[in-house]
C-alpha cells in the first residue's frame, strides 16, 4: 500500500488500542498486509477471515467495533456478510475495502449497512485514518463517492413510499435531535456537526443513536432517507 500524508487525529473508543478491528479478504497476502498495517498503527486486531461464512462466525464471536470488509468473498458475498452482521448489531461499523469503484457496488454496500467505502488503491495512512473515523461513526468514502451516495439518498427519497395502513404518529424529536438530523441529511460528518453546533463528537453520536431509537431505524442510510423525505436537508 502507498503511504500518503497523515490525516487529523480521530475520536472514538479510548485510543487506537481501544478500537477492535477485524479484516476480511480472500487474498491472504493482502489480508495479512492490511492486518499488519492496522496492528502496527495501534488498533486492537481481533480477527481475520478469508470467506463470507467464516467472517460472520468470527465477527459474532469477537464483536469488533470496525469490520474492514472486501466485497468479493467465497461462500457469501461481502454485502450479505454486512447485512447479516449489521442487522444483528447496528452498532457495528463496516468499512468496505474493495478494488471495485463501480457505482452499483458502492450503493449496494451502503444499502447493506456499510458506513464507508474505500478503494484498495488507498495508501496505508489513508486506510488507518479511515478506520479511525469509521470507529467514530463518520461516513468515510474514497473522494468522489460521497456525492454519489448522497445523490442516491435523494433519489430514494423521491420514490413514492408504500401506503401504510394505520400508520402510527411520528415520534417527537427534541430541537437538538432535529438539528443534528438536518445536518446529517446534508451529508456532514459527525465531526463537522460537532464543530458547527459547538458540542462534543460523543454528544452528536448520542443524539443520532437516540434518534435512531425513536424512529425505529437501523443505520445512517435509513436516517438520511427519513430526513430527506421530510425536507430537512433543504432547511
Amino acid at each position: 500500500m502507498n503511504e500518503p500524508s497523515a490525516s487529523s487525529e480521530p475520536s472514538g473508543p479510548s485510543g487506537l488500542a481501544g478500537i477492535k478491528v477485524m479484516v476480511v479478504d480472500d487474498h491472504p497476502m493482502w489480508r495479512d498486509a492490511v492486518a499488519r498495517d492496522l496492528a502496527a498503527a495501534g488498533f486492537d486486531l481481533v480477527a481475520t477471515a478469508g470467506d463470507g461464512p467464516e467472517a460472520v462466525r468470527r465477527a459474532r464471536a469477537v464483536a469488533p467495533h470496525v469490520l474492514v470488509l472486501d466485497l468479493n468473498l467465497p461462500g457469501m458475498p461481502g454485502v450479505q456478510v454486512c447485512k447479516e452482521l449489521v442487522g444483528a448489531n447496528p452498532a457495528l461499523r463496516v468499512l468496505v475495502l474493495s478494488a471495485s469503484g463501480e457505482h452499483a457496488d458502492v450503493l449496494e454496500a451502503v444499502k447493506s449497512g456499510a458506513t464507508g467505502y474505500l478503494l484498495k488503491s488507498a495508501g496505508a495512512q489513508e486506510l488507518i485514518d479511515a478506520v479511525r473515523r469509521t470507529a467514530a461513526g463518520d461516513p468515510v468514502f474514497t473522494p468522489g463517492l460521497a456525492g454519489l451516495v448522497l445523490g442516491e439518498y435523494r433519489r430514494l427519497a423521491t420514490d413514492p413510499a408504500p401506503a401504510a395502513s394505520n400508520e402510527p404518529k411520528a415520534p417527537e424529536l427534541t430541537d437538538r435531535e432535529t438539528e443534528v438530523l438536518r445536518l446529517v441529511a446534508k451529508g456532514l460528518s459527525y465531526k463537522q456537526i460537532a464543530e458547527r453546533l459547538v458540542i462534543s463528537h460523543r454528544t452528536v453520536q448520542n443524539h443520532v443513536q437516540n434518534t435512531l431509537g425513536k424512529l425505529q431505524l437501523h443505520n445512517r442510510v435509513e436516517l438520511v432517507r427519513y430526513a430527506i423525505e421530510r425536507g430537512l436537508d433543504d432547511e
